[in-house]
């Protein structure tokens, strides 16, 4: 079971968001959809939700058209907050998961029971209002997942949180693979795809430009690469030097990626940092980074924005929800 993004094509006047783009997600993954800004992913997860209708193309879930599945099939955590501000987090997590068709005494014991492991169970009784920008998209992540959904869509989920709330969520990420689950998140910050991913697609003006495992996406490029460290020696000014076939493309403090030119072997890095009385702490052979695969491969950062057709590619954010999401404009004016 998988699922199948087949040859979708969206267009909003004469813009191509999408563009027959194709890829597939293996159940029980945590997957990464990496773009840049207005690159399609929002697009492409509200047609997989039927909030829009592809002009061409189709996507299943197991071989059923994702429209044709029950609602509690899937999961979304949107980028836009649409939590009631004046209701407590607790009605509305009840609320959100009765739409799924939770009844309100699970939905309140798994409501309770998310919030204690987030270590937040006070927040039951506190209005949305109340809780920053980083906790509002904790209850959100929470309203996307109560029902128990098969697939889990979210659209830039590490938005606004802070390194405490990012390690709580990657671990609840962990758990619901661990359960079966398939999650498929977007997002611009290739670090947190790379440390969080089993396979990628990344997309540029509606196309993929590379898929597959994570491995086979960052060897995509065909770089040849070494990760050392050196001990009171950071910057590597002497490499370009002793070793002209060897250049430091990402400088770190305890280690820096190397890239290595056609016939530069990487024992030459090593012997020229013995030969200078250094002292290596660390050096292995590397892949080349998803930032690096990014910027080969489209041409630009990932959170650099582009245009076609002279105006922004639309991302759908105004478009309606799915029926039962947990966001919309819909949620934000009612309250």
């Amino acid at each position: 079971m998988s699922l199948v993004i087949d040859r979708v094509t969206k267009r909003f006047g004469s813009v191509v968001a999408l563009d027959d783009l194709a890829f597939e997600v293996p159940r029980g993954q945590v997957f990464g959809f990496l773009g840049a800004n207005g690159a399609g992913k929002t697009t492409t997860m509200r047609i997989a939700l039927g909030a829009l209708r592809a002009d061409a193309g189709r996507i299943t879930w197991g071989g059923t058209a994702t429209d044709a599945l029950p609602r509690r099939t899937f999961g979304y955590l949107p980028e836009e907050r649409g939590l009631y501000p004046r209701m407590t987090v607790l009605q509305q997590l009840t609320y959100f998961a009765g739409l799924y068709g939770l009844p309100r005494d699970l939905a309140v014991r798994e409501a309770r029971a998310w919030l204690a492991r987030f270590r937040v169970p006070e927040f039951a009784d506190r209005r949305a209002e109340q809780l920053s920008k980083g906790n509002q998209q904790k209850v959100q992540f929470l309203a996307a997942i109560l029902h128990d959904p098969q697939v889990l869509l979210m659209d830039e989920p590490f938005t606004g949180l802070d390194p405490v709330n990012v390690s709580l969520l990657r671990e609840a990420f962990l758990e619901l693979r661990d359960r079966g689950k398939t999650l498929v998140f977007s997002t611009h910050q290739m670090e947190m795809a790379e440390a969080m991913c089993e396979s990628v697609a990344i997309v540029d003006r509606g196309r993929v430009v590379v898929g597959g495992t994570l491995r086979e996406v960052k060897r995509s490029t065909g770089r040849r690469m070494i990760r050392i460290g050196i001990e009171a020696d950071h910057r590597l000014e002497w490499l370009a030097t002793d070793v002209p076939g060897a250049r430091v493309i990402r400088p770190g403090i305890d280690r820096s990626d190397v890239e290595l030119e056609p016939g530069t072997e990487p024992d030459a890095v090593l012997a020229a940092a013995l030969a200078r009385g250094l002292r290596v702490s660390h050096f292995e052979l590397a892949d080349a980074s998803l930032e690096q695969v990014f910027i080969d491969h489209v041409g630009r950062p990932a959170d650099e924005e582009f245009t076609l057709a002279g105006s922004a590619v639309p991302d759908a954010s105004a478009a309606p929800d799915a029926p039962g999401s947990s966001a919309g404009s819909e949620s934000e004016s009612a309250a």
